[in-house]
Order: C-alpha cells, then structure tokens, then sequence
C-alpha cells in the first residue's frame, strides 16, 4: 500500500484528526495527506520530528530502551509522533475531542504498515 494510501486511512479512521505526515530526520517532508493547507502540517511536523530525533539521539539503552513514540498534549490537540526507523517519523495532529487510545490504535497500526512498505 502506497503511503498516501496509509495516511489517508489513518486520517480518515481517526476521529477530529487534521493531518499525517511522514517526515525524515531533517524534518523535510516526504509524503502527508491532511485536512488543512499542507504547509501548515509540514512546518508542525518538521519540528516536531526534530524533536523525536534529538529526544531518540540523548536516549541510552540503559535508561529503559530506546524511545519509539511520544504524544505531545497542548491545550487544543494532540501530535503523535512515532520513529518509522532511524531516519523517518510518522506525525499525526489530532484534536483533542479524539480519543487518545483510539488515536494511538490507529497510529500504531499505520507505523506497522509504513515499516512493512519500506
């Protein structure tokens, strides 16, 4: 399944979500499918997969593992950010009248999926 594919159906499969994008280390966009203007869920997720990066680089396996995922919660959303491999990150940006778990079901489901298509 092309990754177009795969974010679509998580977008469309999330309740309130905005967008997904996947991104590479650099933060550079390499495919997003959203309901807003793409700009918008390119320069949030750009920084934020910056952030799963550095976050992952000062983690050490003796500090429980390496870090795979990390949801940032702000006042209006959520952003689940999740390491696709070394270089790539899965973003999606929810609002927050979305179940988490039900989000993070979806998330997971589509990292599976994105890893199984590299």
């Amino acid at each position: 399944m092309p990754f177009h594919d795969i974010l679509k159906e998580l977008v469309e499969n999330v309740p309130h979500a905005i967008g997904a994008i996947i991104v590479d280390w650099e933060g550079e966009a390499v495919q997003e499918y959203c309901h807003c203007d793409s700009y918008d869920i390119r320069f949030v997720a750009a920084h934020k997969g910056i952030i799963l990066s550095r976050l992952r680089e000062t983690d050490g396996e003796s500090q429980g593992g390496t870090i795979a995922d990390v949801v940032v919660s702000t006042t209006t959303q959520y952003l689940l950010i999740g390491a696709v491999d070394k270089d790539y990150s899965l973003v999606l940006q929810v609002l927050r009248a979305c179940p988490l778990g039900l989000a993070r079901f979806h998330f997971d489901k589509a990292l599976k999926q994105i890893r199984e298509e590299l």
